[in-house]
């Protein structure tokens, strides 16, 4: 005698996986500094200070003209880069909680 077979039932369900979103970054945290623009009038003031002991021994860091506008256009692309980063992160995040909710 043969034993009795039955078929088999498969369903299979289809889920997507939870997406992992990593957390932000903490803000940036600037530290102050002190600008000086150094006129070759205010140099010489501070040089005729320095030799009579008046003004502490400080080390000047110069940027041109020209330097200053590169470094401004710089942190300008730098903040245009970043509200553009943090705009895509907020659209995938903004899709993957309306999968999440049922609601598109």
């Amino acid at each position: 005698m043969v034993p009795e077979t039955k078929p088999v039932e498969i369903v299979t369900i289809a889920r997507t996986a939870p997406i992992y979103h990593p957390p932000l970054p903490e803000p940036i945290e600037s530290a102050s500094m002190e600008w000086r623009i150094l006129s070759p009038d205010i140099m010489q003031q501070y040089l005729n200070s320095l030799e009579t002991g008046d003004e502490p021994r400080v080390a000047y860091y110069g940027l041109t003209s020209q330097g200053y506008e590169n470094l401004s256009m710089t942190m300008g692309e730098v903040t245009r880069y970043l509200e553009q980063i943090l705009h895509i992160v907020g659209y995938y995040r903004e899709m993957d909680e309306e999968e999440e909710n049922g609601t598109q």
